[in-house]
């Protein structure tokens, strides 16, 4: 079990953040990292090989668990928006991630576990394939629909398009598309 306790204290913090990005919240990430690491502590004997591997696909099992009965609860209500900082604010690197973990969660599982996976756990796409149990080629195809959903609605929320300059600009949009 020594074993165990050195990889809980290597790979803990960077398991925590995988959670937290697969989550959206902090304390959600760490009870499906608790109970992750219940269920290696439990199989560490018979794993082969790197159990960051088993961790990983077990977070994400977890979190997809998570996201399917979540549809069937009440779901929580934001509190709001809030101020935006001044980009010379030292909290806007805080703000920027919180707004990058709500974006997240708008994501279906797969496309938000692949962008975990492969961007923020910067594992390449053959592990991100093995530990989801997909093909490389759909670790592909669904990283590239998730980015692009992500910078749709990055583009829709931006401050510029609240302004009143954002009426010519979506009234624009729909004639152009309809001409094509």
């Amino acid at each position: 079990m020594r074993e165990f306790e050195e990889f809980v204290l290597a790979r803990g913090d960077a398991l925590l953040r995988t959670a937290h990005l697969l989550t959206g919240d902090r304390g959600h990430a760490e009870d499906l990292l608790q109970t992750a690491l219940e269920r290696l502590a439990r199989s560490w004997r018979r794993i082969d090989g790197d159990p960051e591997g088993y961790v990983r696909r077990t977070l994400v099992n977890l979190a997809t668990d998570r996201w399917r009965q979540r549809g069937r609860r009440v779901r929580e209500v934001p509190d709001g928006e809030y101020d935006r900082a001044a980009p010379d604010d030292p909290a806007l690197a805080v703000e920027q991630r919180q707004d990058l973990v709500r974006a997240l969660q708008t994501l279906p599982p797969r496309q938000r576990a692949v962008l975990v996976l492969r961007y923020f756990d910067d594992l390449p796409e053959a592990q991100v394939a093995q530990a989801l149990g997909i093909s490389v080629g759909t670790v592909k195809s669904t990283s590239s629909k998730a980015l692009a959903r992500l910078r749709a609605s990055s583009l829709s929320s931006s401050p510029s398009t609240s302004t009143s300059t954002s009426t010519p600009t979506s009234t624009s949009t729909p004639t152009s598309g309809s001409s094509r």
